[in-house]
């Protein structure tokens, strides 16, 4: 057991050093000025040993697997006590651009996914993986079949919103109307 433990915090180190060199290195000559050999060069490794640790390439060096994202946006619908949009809301005004209580160490890195193409694509990806979770939270809060087509188009939409609303000028301004959008429905003409 004491080699298990020992080989998990081996990998724990060793990928989080990956992440620590692949952000500087990233902050310091630009997201597309940095190749997967010079951050395993920097960090001290193989390339091998680097996609061994991230299978996803460089794009996956500034997330993590998405776990954690997947287990707070449905706590935020399971463990509520206000309608599920607003709870919603409050999850996403918590995170990354719509965060004004953010740490200052963290805005860097926050302005580069935000500024990257490719990391705002892989971030995409990321949410996309939480639709089956969100989509069966959804269905169990509201009493409908996870295949209803309406549990299933809000679960999708809502996913799509870091994308819609991350980049705009006031991210948290964009965040509070799609959400008022949702809340109140599409208004007549």
């Amino acid at each position: 057991m004491v080699n298990t433990g020992r080989r998990e915090r081996r990998k724990l180190e060793t990928r989080r050093r990956l992440d620590e060199v692949a952000l500087r290195l990233f902050l310091e000559h630009g997201y597309d000025g940095v190749t997967v050999a010079q951050i395993a060069e920097a960090a001290d490794i193989s390339v091998a040993t680097l996609f061994a640790h991230v299978p996803d390439g460089k794009d996956a060096l500034i997330f993590d697997d998405g776990s954690e994202r997947r287990a707070g946006i449905v706590a935020a619908v399971r463990e509520r006590d206000e309608p599920i949009l607003s709870a919603l809301h409050r999850f996403f005004a918590a995170r990354g651009p719509y965060s004004s209580d953010l740490p200052p160490e963290h805005a860097p890195k926050r302005d580069l996914i935000v500024h990257t193409p490719a990391l705002r694509e892989y971030a995409r990806r990321l949410w996309h993986s939480c639709e089956p979770d969100l989509t069966a939270a959804l269905a169990e809060e509201s009493d409908l079949p996870p295949d209803d087509p309406a549990v299933r188009a809000l679960a999708r939409f809502i996913l799509e919103i870091p994308d819609l609303t991350g980049t705009a000028p006031d991210p948290a301004a964009a965040l509070a109307s799609v959400f008022a959008l949702l809340e109140s429905g599409w208004p007549p003409r």
